[in-house]
């Protein structure tokens, strides 16, 4: 047996769940044990991207015992796409100037 955690966090909240699971036990089947034990429906349970300690993986993989299994939410909007729309503001703002 090993033990993982299964964290989520929202921007008020953390949650953990402490797991117990068979040795060749998946992320996926991690989740589904916490969500047993979690009785939430605000956590994105299918859908969200997870990772192990801030390294993104599969639900396929099998994580070690001790791990962090970790639940991650959208971006509410891509930093990348905000810089680009900053950029584009100011080089329009410089072209009325001339």
């Amino acid at each position: 047996m090993k033990r993982c955690v299964v964290a989520y966090a929202t921007a008020v909240q953390q949650h953990l769940w402490t797991v117990q699971l068979p040795r060749d036990a998946t992320i996926g089947d991690a989740i589904i044990a916490a969500r047993k034990i979690a009785r939430l429906n605000e956590v994105p349970w299918e859908d969200a991207a997870v990772g192990i300690f801030g390294e993104l993986r599969t639900r396929a993989d099998v994580p070690m015992d001790g791990d962090r299994i970790e639940l991650y939410r959208p971006l509410p909007n891509d930093p990348r796409e905000e810089r680009r729309e900053r950029v584009r503001q100011a080089r329009l703002a410089a072209r009325r100037r001339r």
